[in-house]
């Protein structure tokens, strides 16, 4: 089979398109036919030799979508045939042609989506599931800060968090991604380039500030979430691409917790609870992924960049060749 392999540490000119080792499936595992791969920006940081990165040589991705091909043994829930998408909790793989999973890392993918919809669906809308209620214990009537709502992680939360009742203030850079997010349920949408937002959140709220913030850089606004706030509220940090300096009495006076949030860390019961969350809200149509773009597997540099830019909206998906 072909894939994306990465054999150096570096930049995105080290993701080379070619022939890989075939994959397996062992005892409970599934052997799937991908027909797409959602672009993380984890998966940036794992090929430039950060994160934990893995062994050389790898193949990226932990998100996609297709159909069974083969089942090992002990298998149940699954036959070939079967559409699924995927979430790999602890390798990579799935910018191939073909990936090897677990039996609870694949769920069956409903009619209504197609397989770019299901490769949008794993590491966003459970970093948004988990950030929102099991780190946040988000409860109707809060009101939420989505700081950068318009990306995938983003929009998720903000879809997840109108259904069960929550006031939604989205921000995003671009009048796009602000136009996005109150299509996906956003009360309030806000520009994050411009100072004047955080006064606005404010006003929003009356003075008190929001209960909850889900915080994707944290390295431009940590400091500045504090202001705006409420008395016990809490920030949750999910991305940061650099260094912050904060005044710790904005902790203090409001009585704040701010907590990291990482989907790698979740115990294997908040696994499960996260992925029957997520797909129960997909058959409700509570969660609806926004594809951005799409591209050939071979062109993965390319989406790679993309992922990284700043403003951008939904999500970019990676289709091999065969089935552009």
């Amino acid at each position: 089979m072909r894939a994306i392999v990465v054999k150096a540490y570096g930049g995105p000119e080290v993701l080379s398109w070619e022939e890989f080792r075939e994959p397996r499936p062992g005892p409970g595992e599934l052997l799937l036919s991908v027909r797409a791969a959602g672009v993380n920006p984890v998966d940036v940081y794992l090929r430039s030799g950060g994160h934990g990165a893995s062994l050389l040589p790898f193949v990226p991705g932990f998100d996609g979508s297709g159909l069974v091909e083969e089942v090992g043994r002990g298998v149940r829930r699954f036959h070939p045939g079967d559409r699924v998408y995927f979430s790999l909790w602890k390798n990579t793989g799935a910018y191939a042609e073909r990936v090897v999973c677990r039996e609870e890392e694949a769920v069956r993918l409903g009619d209504t989506l197609d397989f770019a919809q299901g490769a949008a669906v794993g590491m966003p809308c459970a970093t948004a599931y988990r950030a929102l209620f099991l780190r946040a214990g988000a409860l109707a009537r809060d009101v939420v800060l989505v700081h950068g709502a318009s990306g995938s992680v983003g929009l998720a939360a903000v879809q997840l968090a109108r259904a069960a009742g929550l006031t939604v203030i989205g921000t995003a850079g671009g009048e796009e991604g602000r136009r996005r997010i109150s299509e996906e349920g956003a009360h309030h949408a806000l520009d994050h380039r411009s100072p004047e937002h955080f006064r606005q959140v404010l006003e929003i709220t009356k003075g008190k500030g929001v209960d909850i913030v889900l915080e994707m850089l944290a390295n431009a606004n940590l400091g500045k979430d504090f202001d705006v706030t409420a008395m016990g509220g809490k920030v949750v940090v999910i991305g940061s691409r650099g260094l912050v300096e904060i005044d710790p009495r904005g902790l203090i006076s409001r009585d704040l917790s701010v907590m990291g949030m990482s989907l790698f860390c979740a115990s294997p019961r908040e696994r499960q609870i996260i992925s029957a969350a997520v797909a129960a809200s997909l058959e409700k149509g509570i969660l609806q992924p926004f594809i951005r773009m799409v591209l050939p597997m071979p062109a993965a540099a390319q989406a790679q960049r993309l992922v990284m830019e700043p403003g951008a909206s939904g999500k970019i998906v990676l289709v091999p060749p065969a089935f552009v």
